[in-house]
């Protein structure tokens, strides 16, 4: 089986199939796309809302976690999530994400 991986590591070619890859934004690792969990910011103003999404498919600017709460430890540590949404994310809404995770 051939392997081969670009220039940027964002994409692993297996055979002929493009992979994509991302980041985890807690222990910045790149991983297979598939194997990371997508923290998502929606909405703009006072209607911000940032969930879990499994899907991959939710509306709004996303960060990637690894699937474990060490990573999202890491993130909350190091204002991880501040940085990737441009906003301030409080305490309790990295709380709602563990307990979201711990499921």
């Amino acid at each position: 089986m051939r392997k081969n991986i670009n220039e940027d590591k964002r994409v692993i070619y297996l055979s002929g199939k493009k992979i994509p890859m991302r980041q985890c934004v807690g222990c910045r690792e790149s991983r297979e796309k598939k194997d990371l969990i997508r923290i998502v910011k929606s909405g703009e103003g006072d209607g911000i809302a940032i969930c879990v999404d499994r899907t991959g498919r939710a509306n709004g600017r996303g960060a990637y976690l690894c699937d474990n709460l060490e990573c999202l430890r890491r993130a909350k540590k190091n204002h991880a999530l501040n940085r990737a949404f441009k906003i301030n994310v409080a305490d309790e809404i990295y709380d709602d994400l563990e307990r979201q995770l711990g499921k």
